[in-house]
């Protein structure tokens, strides 16, 4: 059985992960906010590989830094503008 002092350790560990990633598993979290946070870590990712940078540049037959400040302002608004909330 876990004690009152593991069960606090758990959700601790969890609040931390929370914090320093974000969108790990939030219950308040709307589906688009989740796919905001997915987009917004993969572009991320490819902007600070300059591996997978080149690799995109090549692809689409743009310089390095072109398709870099491109997927930068992609992550503005990487799935569109979020749906309006519903009151209820």
């Amino acid at each position: 059985m876990a004690s009152a002092a593991d069960r606090l350790n758990i959700s601790s560990q969890l609040e931390h992960l929370q914090s320093r990633h974000v969108g790990t598993g939030h219950a308040d979290a709307t589906r688009h906010e989740w796919a905001v946070n997915i987009h917004r870590d993969s572009y991320a990712s490819y902007v600070g590989h300059h591996a997978m940078a080149s690799y995109f540049a090549v692809a689409n037959g743009e310089s390095v830094g072109r398709t870099k400040y491109e997927f930068t302002q992609k992550m503005l608004l990487p799935c569109g503008l979020p749906p309006e909330l519903e009151e209820e």
